[in-house]
């Protein structure tokens, strides 16, 4: 009997440790993601890709636009040019890809004179649920971009992404990932906006833009949207997997008052109080993913 006894503790111990490896390995897919290796295992979600076959307003619509349009674009104000996103096949991605268009004139913002262009997609309130972020929830945002061999920004900002409240304080973005000129280097940044100065990181990463021009990367983002919330970033060369940046930021503030949900936005927002730094400018983008976790 004793024996027995022994036998049957035995076996509920190996037990007990099988279920406790089985619960941490949702942590371990966590931290594979962030682990400077690719993470195409861990696309799950919903994803935005080209596809060369459907209208490309409506395919953007399908899958983010909910019951309504995400796109804002200077169509109204550039009729001749026609839609300022379109689908183009990528020789580097042997795929079909979204080319984001934006010209030094006649473009503006959303159709309204001012010193400022825009051409972007973006998820609001009308989309899917799973799609916009609410306080405490945890998004995995995976996309891919390349930037124009001559690529030029100015001084001022020429945002190619953002995390930003949809309503409630949402003036500014949360998050932004900003091309800018430097005499010593055109660089990319990642700036963080908190509720006030004092709750902002303000520059959380700094890169050679030489880094990016010409070439596809990667970029996977970890956001857990609280007032002491955590971001993640990873950046890829896809082309000879070089990592080009790496960040994890803790008691972080992703929230912002009065606000019910955060979203991303894509494409090129840019200032033009310096038109001589500018040029007309194309960003492609492709496999836009959003992941709950």
């Amino acid at each position: 009997m004793k024996k027995h006894n022994l036998l049957y503790v035995l076996c509920i111990c190996m037990l007990g440790c099988a279920c406790s490896k089985q619960k941490s390995s949702p942590l371990e897919k966590e931290v594979t993601a962030g682990n400077g290796n690719p993470v195409n295992n861990t696309t799950e979600g919903t994803t935005l890709s080209a596809n060369g076959t459907t209208e490309t307003y409506q395919l953007i619509n399908s899958v983010f636009g909910g019951t309504g349009d995400v796109i804002e674009a200077p169509d109204c104000s550039h009729l001749g040019f026609g839609k300022h996103i379109n689908q183009v096949f990528d020789n580097d991605l042997k795929r079909q890809v979204f080319a984001f268009t934006i010209h030094l004139t006649p473009d503006n913002d959303k159709c309204e004179n001012s010193d400022r262009q825009r051409n972007e997609i973006k998820t609001y309130d009308r989309s899917p649920e799973n799609l916009k972020a609410s306080k405490d929830e945890k998004v995995l945002y995976k996309w891919k971009f390349k930037l124009d061999a001559s690529f030029k920004p100015s001084s001022d900002f020429t945002h190619i992404h953002q995390l930003k409240p949809i309503d409630g304080d949402n003036q500014l973005p949360i998050i932004t990932l900003t091309g800018r000129y430097k005499a010593a280097g055109d660089v990319l940044e990642v700036i963080h906006t908190g509720d006030t100065d004092a709750t902002s990181r303000k520059y959380l990463a700094t890169i050679p833009l030489a880094d990016f021009k010409g070439h596809w990367v990667e970029v996977v983002e970890r956001a857990t949207f609280s007032f002491d919330g955590k971001y993640e970033i990873q950046i890829n060369r896809i082309s000879d997997g070089k990592l080009l940046l790496k960040q994890a930021f803790t008691n972080i503030e992703m929230w912002r008052k009065n606000s019910t949900s955060c979203r991303p936005k894509w494409g090129i927002y840019r200032r033009t109080l310096q038109p001589q730094m500018l040029r007309d400018e194309t960003v492609w983008f492709n496999d836009f993913n959003i992941t709950e976790y």
